[in-house]
């Protein structure tokens, strides 16, 4: 539905107007009163027509970004999207918000994709999703007819060499900026570091593009990581897990076909409801798991890394490693596809030495072996590091984090803590009198005063802190900078040869000699393993109870409109009905992640199972779908509009208008009958009283000529003197 802002020149806005514009688009279609940090400033950015690069973690709401301006402009909104799969979810999200939207991919038939871009041209879609290759080949065809509003490139760490999951078929997007030089790009990622943010833009030839780096932080995900525990001990962890979130559903990443494999089979042998999914599937095989994991029917999918890409399944509430990933990129991504929608989730880890071999050999086979081996060396450490592991994460993304997590394993059972401020002074100040030129093992070299060839030759022997750690190993040395990378103090620069480069936190800390806290370096062959006791399930709370029912509603909502269950309401949503328990619409309206769409179509089932639940009375009375009706009507649709949304006739929508009218419920009527339709009405009643509805029948729409009546009554009940 286009909004009247869309023929505003935003750029002559003030950025509060701009914002207050937006805050109402998303309350009316989102449901939300506030935006999440940095969206406002992004949506801002693209009304004004700028180019930027957003970085913001899985399930941190960058569709958002670029959606709202989709409402706000008079063009399009084109999504180049990787998968398929991904670009359908999306599509029927937004339709489920009563937002127009539509995907052209090779799926559909010549003749669905022709009409799509039909109704291109003429405004009825805002927001296009397609894929790089599709785009490429479609907008050399396309002309100035087509308004244009924004182009959002997502999954954009794609289009690098120095990201995680680069693909070819990315780097022919700087196109765009030749055949649309005046249309603003946003490239879009959660993972990307400095590196490859840089080359994101370069790619894409992006005009003075602003850096939009929002936390990656992600604290209701619970962390932990697990020593190889066993075959049979590992079946026992994942299954306490799959019952701990009986009613939700989790992903298994194993790192081969056949791993994925034997635990799906295991966790079936055992009665969970368990699917499969990776490469070696047909695409048809693939399509099915995908679908019942979507839509609840399975509780765990056992995967390869081949999926989850595609996926914007807001409810999964756990994810768990049953093998090392390759780099931090990967890991990160993957436990992003847990807890979305911002309810709480657990990603567990197991690690083994087996993994890193395995990892190692697809290192030696990859086109950048130095580079992924030193990724693989920091996933390695992670696994290993008796620090936070959310402080370990964020500053791998340049993000720092100065107190412990307390939600993950190493809070919940921390190491022994030493003050390691001059551990960490001696290494930053070798690394600063190097001028920067060195790595891990050459650092730890000249702490520990080694006489090699290299190292003397570049006069590293004749600089102050050159033996100044003879006292340490190098597997204590290694073990200490590990953690400083990790506390980001120090970096790793991995296009100048994997030199360490001391972070503004390093150099202020440096400077200040402010204390540094580090964990006492035990070898991790010697460490204990964490113990991870079976949990024993609680009796349920009413809260508890409350949610099982309305998960239930929300199921059997889904299965008759044949959506996944997070499109009717997500996780976050129903935990918020339970806390406010609305009992009637206007209360249900106003439960954050629920837009007016969605009142009208969702509130009667939900507020039927909460009344019942708290021993009300269930029956909601007739007159609330005029109720609907003016709902609908305060937040700007129009009778056409009213209808499509409720799935009605006009004649009815203008029965409601004319009730609500009776009732002194409507008093505006400007946007239900135009001043001319008014006045022929007032003229015909006048003239010809006994053939009005004849004479009006041919000349409005049904229903119109009694609203029109309605309103004359309505007046004259209300003037004054």
């Amino acid at each position: 539905m286009r909004s009247d802002n869309s023929k505003i020149d935003y750029r002559s806005l003030t950025d509060d107007e701009i914002a207050s514009k937006a805050w109402a688009m998303l309350a009316r279609f989102y449901g939300y009163s506030s935006f999440r940090p940095l969206q406002q400033d992004v949506i801002i950015r693209a009304m004004r027509r700028l180019d930027s690069v957003v970085l913001m973690p899985t399930g941190g709401g960058k569709s958002v970004c670029y959606q709202i301006p989709a409402l706000l402009s008079s063009g399009v909104v084109i999504v180049v999207s990787p998968l398929i799969a991904l670009m359908h979810d999306q599509v029927a999200a937004l339709i489920s918000n009563g937002i127009p939207a539509a995907t052209v991919n090779s799926l559909q038939s010549d003749e669905d994709n022709r009409e799509i871009m039909e109704q291109l041209y003429t405004g009825r879609i805002r927001v296009l999703y397609i894929s790089p290759e599709r785009l490429l080949l479609e907008m050399e065809r396309w002309n100035s007819d087509l308004d244009i509003a924004l182009f959002a490139i997502d999954e954009a760490h794609c289009i690098s060499q120095w990201g995680h999951d680069f693909r070819p078929g990315y780097t022919r997007l700087s196109r765009i900026k030749e055949l649309f030089p005046h249309v603003p790009v946003m490239a879009l990622t959660a993972t990307a570091d400095r590196l490859t943010r840089e080359d994101i833009a370069a790619q894409l030839r992006l005009e003075d593009p602003r850096l939009f780096i929002g936390s990656f932080d992600r604290p209701n995900i619970s962390i932990s990581v697990q020593v190889n525990p066993g075959k049979s001990r590992r079946l026992r962890q994942i299954s306490d897990i799959i019952d701990r979130h009986r009613g939700d559903s989790g992903i298994v990443y194993c790192m081969s076909r056949k791993g994925a494999e034997d635990i799906d089979k295991q966790l079936r042998d055992r009665g969970y409801r368990s699917v499969v999914y990776h490469a070696g599937l047909t695409a048809a095989e693939r399509t099915e798991a995908q679908r019942r994991f979507i839509n609840g029917d399975v509780q765990v999918v056992c995967a390869t890394v081949a999926f989850g890409m595609g996926i914007d399944k807001s409810n999964i509430r756990w994810v768990v490693h049953n093998n090392m990933p390759r780099n931090i990129e990967c890991y990160y991504q993957e436990i992003g596809r847990a807890g979305r929608d911002g309810a709480s989730a657990e990603a567990v880890m197991f690690y083994s030495y087996a993994d890193i071999a395995t990892l190692q050999s697809f290192v030696d086979d990859s086109g950048q072996q130095a580079l992924n081996s030193e990724k693989l060396q920091r996933m390695k450490e992670f696994a290993e590091s008796s620090l936070c592991r959310r402080r370990v994460l964020l500053s791998y993304f340049n993000e720092i984090l100065d107190h412990d997590c307390g939600n993950c394993d190493v809070c919940l059972s921390p190491p022994e803590r030493i003050d390691g401020t001059v551990i960490a002074l001696k290494a930053m100040s070798a690394i600063v009198r190097t001028g920067e030129n060195v790595g891990i093992t050459m650092l730890i070299d000249i702490l520990r005063g080694a006489s090699r060839q290299e190292l003397v030759q570049r006069g590293y022997d004749r600089i102050k802190t050159y033996g100044a750690g003879r006292d340490m190993s190098f597997a204590q040395w290694n073990g200490y900078i590990s953690q400083l990378i990790q506390l980001g103090l120090i970096e790793i620069a991995y296009n100048e040869g994997n030199h360490l480069k001391l972070t503004a936190y390093g150099r202020k800390v440096l400077a200040d000699r402010s204390e540094v806290t580090l964990a006492r370096y035990i070898p991790f062959e010697s460490r204990g393993k964490r113990s991870s006791a079976k949990v024993t399930e609680p009796q349920l709370t009413p809260a508890q109870r409350l949610m099982e029912i309305l998960k239930e509603v929300r199921l059997k909502l889904a299965r008759k409109e044949a959506v996944p269950p997070y499109l009717v309401l997500s996780d976050k949503v129903i935990q918020e009905l339970v806390r406010f328990e609305p009992v009637d619409m206007e209360s249900f309206s106003r439960v954050e992640g629920i837009g007016e769409r969605k009142t009208v179509r969702y509130w009667r089932p939900f507020v039927t199972a909460i009344r019942r639940f708290k021993g009300m009375d269930v029956k909601l009375g007739n007159g609330m779908s005029q109720e609907e009706t003016l709902l609908l009507l305060n937040s700007g649709y129009d009778v056409a509009a009213i209808a499509e949304a409720k799935g009605i006739k006009t004649a009815t929508v203008y029965q409601h208008l004319t009730e609500l009218v009776n009732a002194d419920k409507l008093t505006d009527f400007s946007t239900v009958i135009t001043r001319e339709q008014y006045l022929r009405a007032m003229n015909v009643a006048k003239s010809n009283p006994t053939e009005y509805y004849e004479i009006l029948g041919n000349e409005m729409p049904s229903g119109l000529p009694r609203l029109a009546l309605a309103i004359s009554d309505f007046l004259l009940r209300h003037k004054t003197d």
